[in-house]
Formats: structure tokens, C-alpha cells, sequence
């Protein structure tokens, strides 16, 4: 028993120190970031590992003046836009795969999860063809709807094995006082899924704010650019300025970071509640 102990005491801290590893490979750089967007353009590159002599806050004032305020806002936009309607389709397919049986509802669940083999590499040219031929290019929506269409299969997959783990005596008895399908999915599942609709939700949400490659190749004006192709059109405007540009790249992970702290029990609460269970 004793051996058991001591191995199992060596497994933990060996965990623990895997994770403090991990957790310091992140923070680092992070922090490393944060700092040398207060620096000036010379301080940067003769002392990268200090703290700023003189915090330079003009470094967020061009940033933002120079593009980093429309980029911020078109991706709040389209990420905001892609969620909810990923949000609303995915959970009202969720609950009818896992509540209602009816012919070919296995078959629909496999062919929805098929999107997740699809790579979107692979759909580049496709899709640039197909939003050519209805006028959507340089759009919002030539974003909004691949984004939706590649995180359909994904969101699915979390909220379907979510909603069947939820007790279906609840349901029954609302179905008992009267209530239809609509009021029990509108009234029950959704306030009893919470921490599973705000974990996709999250998930998804981040895959938008930092996708590169559709916004690249679907967007042409500098008008519509989301976060990630604004902030490489911002260093061929100010060359080798690292500063404003560490500062424009801080400004944009501020509101993944935010969205996190704030929903991350959510996101623990749908993970240890079996959100992602088959």
C-alpha cells in the first residue's frame, strides 16, 4: 500500500508539473507581448526581456488610429453574427437527434458529423467559386456563412451528447401541464443546457476571431478585414515598428481573453457534466 502511495504522490506531482509547464509556455509569451507594446521601437530590440524605461501608451493610440478600431469591429461583427446562427441551428438540430426518433436519424447524425473530416483547406477553391457566382465576395457573408457551415458539425456533436445525458422526466412533465415541444426546447433544455450552448458558444466564437485563411482569400477591402489579415496589413504600413504592432496584437486577444475568464465555469461545468461524452 505504501508503494501505491508513493507512486501515486509521484504521478500527481509529475502531473502538476506538466501543467504548471504548459501553463507557463502560455502566460510568458503573453505577458512578454503585453510589456513590449509599452516599449518604443529602439528599446525593443536592445532590451526585449526588461520592463519599459518609459511606458509608451501612444504605441495603442496608433495601433487603434491606424486600422486596429475597423478590423476590431468587423471581427466582433462576423464573430458575433457566425455564433448566434451557429448557436440557433446546432441546438435545434441537437434536440431533435437526441430527442425525437424518426427514420434516418442515425444516418443524419453521420452525415452531419462528416463535416468534421472535411478540411476547409480543401473547400478553399469551391467555395471561393461558389461565393463568386452569387455576388457574395468581399462581404460579411462570404465569411459569416463558410464560418458557419464548418462549426455546424462541431457544435452539434458537443450539444447532441449534452441533451442526452439531461433527464427526460423533466420533459415528461412539462408535456403533462400542457407545454408543446417548442415551450419544453425554449423553456427547459435550453435553461438546463447553459453550460454547454455558452461552451460552444466559446469555442466556436474563438475559432472565428481567429480565423486567417477564408478571410484572406474572401475579403479584398481593407474596409471589411477581420483582426487577424488587419494586423498583417498593419505591419506593411508601419514596417518594423514591433511596439505598435505587439500593442494592435494585444488589443486583439483582449476580448477572447475576457469572454473566457468570465464564462470559463460554464466551460468546466459542461465539461465535468459530460458535455463532450458520447
Amino acid at each position: 500500500m505504501k508503494r501505491i502511495n508513493i507512486w501515486g504522490k509521484l504521478f500527481n506531482v509529475i502531473i502538476f508539473v506538466i501543467l504548471i509547464s504548459l501553463a507557463l509556455s502560455i502566460i510568458i509569451p503573453l505577458l512578454w507581448m503585453i510589456i513590449s507594446g509599452f516599449k518604443s521601437n529602439s528599446e525593443f530590440f536592445m532590451k526585449p526581456w526588461s520592463l519599459p524605461e518609459k511606458w509608451v501608451w501612444e504605441n495603442f493610440v496608433v495601433a487603434w488610429e491606424n486600422g486596429v478600431a475597423r478590423y476590431f469591429f468587423n471581427s466582433v461583427l462576423v464573430t458575433s453574427v457566425s455564433v448566434v446562427i451557429v448557436l440557433i441551428l446546432s441546438s435545434l438540430a441537437s434536440y431533435s437527434l437526441s430527442r425525437f426518433d424518426f427514420k434516418g436519424r442515425n444516418f443524419l447524425f453521420l452525415f452531419i458529423l462528416s463535416g468534421l473530416m472535411l478540411a476547409p483547406q480543401v473547400s478553399l477553391i469551391a467555395l471561393f467559386k461558389m461565393l463568386q457566382t452569387i455576388n457574395l465576395l468581399d462581404t460579411y457573408w462570404a465569411l459569416i456563412l463558410p464560418y458557419v457551415a464548418f462549426q455546424i458539425p462541431f457544435a452539434v456533436f458537443l450539444m447532441r451528447s449534452y441533451f442526452l445525458s439531461l433527464p427526460r422526466e423533466v420533459e415528461d412533465a412539462a408535456y403533462i401541464d400542457g407545454c408543446n415541444t417548442w415551450s419544453v426546447f425554449w423553456r427547459i433544455i435550453l435553461p438546463m443546457s447553459k453550460p454547454i450552448v455558452l461552451t460552444t458558444g466559446l469555442l466556436t466564437g474563438m475559432f472565428f476571431w481567429n480565423e486567417f485563411m477564408f478571410a484572406l482569400a474572401f475579403i479584398e477591402s481593407s474596409e471589411l478585414r477581420t483582426i487577424p489579415v488587419g494586423l498583417m496589413n498593419l505591419r506593411s504600413q508601419l514596417g518594423t515598428n514591433y511596439g505598435v504592432l505587439l500593442a494592435g496584437l494585444f488589443m486583439a486577444t483582449i476580448p477572447m481573453i475576457i469572454v473566457f475568464i468570465i464564462f470559463q465555469k460554464h466551460f468546466i461545468k459542461a465539461l465535468s457534466d459530460g458535455g463532450v461524452k458520447g
